[in-house]
């Protein structure tokens, strides 16, 4: 799945790593023109005695066993944050999620469905074994024999029915113990191993640690379980409700999602940040809307909800929520209040409900992205305010380009493309 437009250079590089693997297989030497971490692993798989042509083993558990293990799995906790950051830009984009436990096997796949039934040809299924010790060189598996996030590239893997693809893995710990719980990957072609995928992936481990932090709060994780067991409390999860980046909501409860309308995403976000309850003169208020025209879309919600979970239905006098929810806007604005700034610009997909035009919303939507800036402006590393300068509401923002130009070092490679970038927009507004 290389390229078509890869330059001599990469072509080169890629024949030299393939003429390195056919070497290190045949007589184990030492080989040039490889990474030394790559050149370790396939020493480690040769030592297992692992045949690189041999079709993979996918050594899957029975349905039942795979459900009810990934039921009780701590990174269970954390699919609503995996699906907002990563699974939910994937879908269209020839990239595919996976999330394995500590041991490599691989627990939930999701992504473009083209390729996953591609990555079915290699067994990069549910259910399979891809450790280190089962398929040699891989991303998940190797990330997790080296406790840290790696990318390998086509045929960097072990197994050449792997050599198509390009992966990039970063282990998750238990925030509180340090214990490994599993790995998170992207597998694709060449955009998989692109050289922003590796700091997305971080950030979205550290966002899925953060998670789990909130989620067990007191809980204990003894020790890591072995493939199927494990003793884990599990705290009932909070409802999920996606808002950023989206013209209407999408409502995760118990693993299970809901598509909301804009104007029942609108209804739900305005209870959740005004968690004490609103009167229906006031929510009809924040809606812009009557109390006669706001009464019977509550029905209509209350219906949608009930058909997800009975328990998250609005009470009445006021409108309130029953349970909190987890909102992801609120998510952000608590990253940015720790000091979690990149992992708060990745939980970050775009503005609240960008086509709402409720006051309410309206205000809510400047506040998290004024926050958001504000926070970048002041707080954040040079590399996140960069990355933060590249979302489409700071594209043309003067001020955060020239922030960005102002501390980057004089001789920095970058300081061109800035100025360049700044010219272009003083043009355009001009």
């Amino acid at each position: 799945m290389a390229s078509p437009w890869m330059s001599t250079a990469e072509s080169s590089a890629r024949a030299r790593v393939e003429q390195a693997h056919t070497r290190a297989v045949a007589d184990g030497a030492p080989t040039a023109g490889v990474r030394r971490l790559v050149h370790e692993s396939w020493q480690r798989s040769l030592q297992l005695e692992l045949d690189p042509d041999q079709p993979l083993d996918a050594r899957q558990l029975t349905e039942h066993d795979l459900r009810e293990y990934r039921d009780s799995h701590p990174l269970s906790l954390a699919l609503p944050t995996i699906h907002r950051l990563l699974i939910r830009h994937t879908l269209d984009a020839g990239l595919i999620v996976a999330v394995g436990d500590q041991d490599g096997r691989l627990l939930w796949i999701d992504g473009d469905r083209t390729m996953r039934r591609r990555a079915e040809g290699m067994l990069f299924v549910e259910g399979a074994d891809w450790s280190e010790q089962a398929v040699g060189t891989s991303a998940p598996g190797t990330a997790l024999v080296l406790d840290h996030g790696i990318q390998i590239h086509g045929a960097e893997h072990f197994n050449r029915i792997v050599h198509p693809w390009s992966c990039t893995a970063v282990p998750v710990h238990d925030p509180s113990t340090g214990t490994m719980l599993g790995v998170i990957d992207i597998t694709g072609g060449d955009d998989a191993v692109a050289p922003a995928t590796l700091p997305l992936m971080e950030a979205a481990v550290a966002a899925v640690e953060s998670e789990l932090r909130i989620r067990t709060l007191d809980a204990q994780i003894a020790r890591p379980a072995r493939r199927i067991q494990h003793a884990v409390s599990r705290p009932e999860s909070l409802p999920a409700l996606s808002v950023l980046g989206r013209e209407g909501g999408a409502l995760d409860v118990s693993g299970a999602s809901t598509d909301l309308s804009l104007r029942h995403a609108e209804i739900l976000v305005l209870l959740a940040w005004h968690s004490s309850g609103l009167s229906a003169e006031r929510l009809a208020e924040l809606l812009g809307c009557s109390v006669d025209t706001l009464r019977p879309e509550m029905v209509r919600l209350r219906r949608v909800l009930e058909s997800a979970d009975a328990s998250i239905v609005p009470t009445s006098r006021p409108y309130k929520l029953p349970r909190s929810f987890d909102l992801d806007a609120q998510r952000v604005l608590a990253f940015l209040d720790r000091g979690a700034h990149r992992v708060a610009l990745a939980g970050y997909s775009g503005q609240l409900l960008p086509t709402s035009t409720a006051p309410g919303i309206r205000s809510i939507r400047n506040d998290v992205s004024s926050r958001l800036r504000e926070s970048m402006l002041t707080d954040a590393s040079l590399d996140t305010l960069l990355a933060y300068a590249r979302i489409d509401e700071a594209a043309y923002d003067v001020e955060v380009w020239t922030a960005c130009l102002t501390r980057l070092p004089a001789k920095s490679p970058k300081r061109a493309s800035i100025v360049s970038r700044l010219e272009r927009i003083n043009s355009e507004l001009a």
